[in-house]
């Protein structure tokens, strides 16, 4: 008995150090934990993603706050509509995280070598060029979950009449193809690319070099660093990535009106409308709240 348990410990070791298992282990693990933060935080993306689409076109529109929105959601149907779209939040950490920190920790593990074969440190510009590189190729994957996702969140804002109900991510996918092609499904992948590409440079390189920092010139504890680094990068990645996010959501969720015509035609002409109409503070509006959905994936 104690033999058998003594080889299958074994064979588990041995398959753990395996050459393929150690080079998958940081996709695995950087999805699992995108999904469980996704999870948590489901909610606050869906109020992030109606106060971005509150008041569109006008520069007096409403101006909701994340609670009123919240009361809403719940007053009009339910709790449990604060978890709409879900499985679309699950597919896109499956499909973005996954690549975007398998790739940031297979990146900085090249300079790592490379430093350490010259006997020198990676510093602040091998994080930042990781942290890009990583997010850019994770958010092209990834485009048609994310499209998905806003289209279910947003889906409750139309006219009982005009409403999708999608049932689930595959569902929406599915619909989406079939009534507007398959190129739709990477509709707004240019700002998409672009806030992707800033959420990681403010998310992993700071989050980094942060805690880089944190470890050389205090001492606090290794869990209360983790917790200031996160913060910190969690600031960083909101500041510099909103904008884009903003341009995002507005780009996926559009579709064409009557006339046969989208109302933006690029991520260009989206954020000069918005500043022509709205103002340039519409691009930070509840940032607040996207600060919150952002710090628990730094």
């Amino acid at each position: 008995m104690s033999s058998t348990t003594t080889s299958r410990v074994v064979d588990s070791n041995s398959f753990l150090r395996h050459p393929y298992t150690r080079a998958l282990l940081p996709f695995i693990n950087g999805g699992l934990a995108g999904m469980t933060a996704t999870t948590v935080i489901q909610p606050i993306d869906m109020v992030k993603v109606r106060l971005q689409l509150a008041g569109e076109g006008a520069k007096t529109g409403p101006r909701p706050s994340p609670i009123q929105i919240t009361r809403d959601i719940i007053s009009s149907g339910k709790f449990l509509d604060l978890y709409t779209g879900l499985s679309a939040g699950l597919l896109r950490q499956a499909v973005y995280t996954t690549a975007r920190l398998g790739f940031f920790d297979t990146f900085m593990d090249r300079f790592k070598r490379s430093a350490a074969s010259k006997s020198k440190s990676i510093g602040f510009t091998e994080r930042a060029a990781s942290g890009l590189t990583a997010g850019g190729l994770a958010a092209m994957v990834g485009n048609p979950a994310d499209l998905a996702l806003i289209r279910m969140q947003s889906d409750g804002l139309k006219p009982l009449a005009q409403r999708a109900n999608y049932t689930s991510v595959i569902d929406a996918l599915t619909r989406i193809t079939k009534s507007e092609g398959v190129g739709a499904l990477w509709a707004g992948a240019f700002p998409t690319v672009v806030r992707a590409m800033a959420l990681n440079f403010g998310q992993l390189a700071f989050f980094s070099e942060a805690k880089t920092q944190l470890k050389a010139r205090t001492q606090m504890p290794a869990q209360a660093q983790t917790l200031t680094a996160s913060a910190i990068a969690g600031f960083f990645a909101s500041f510099f990535s909103l904008p884009f996010d903003f341009v995002k959501t507005r780009l996926q969720k559009q579709q064409k009106g009557a006339d046969g015509k989208l109302p933006y035609s690029s991520m260009a002409d989206c954020f000069r409308k918005v500043t022509r109409d709205e103002g340039l503070l519409r691009f930070y509006r509840g940032f607040g709240t996207y600060y919150v959905r952002i710090a628990p994936h730094a």
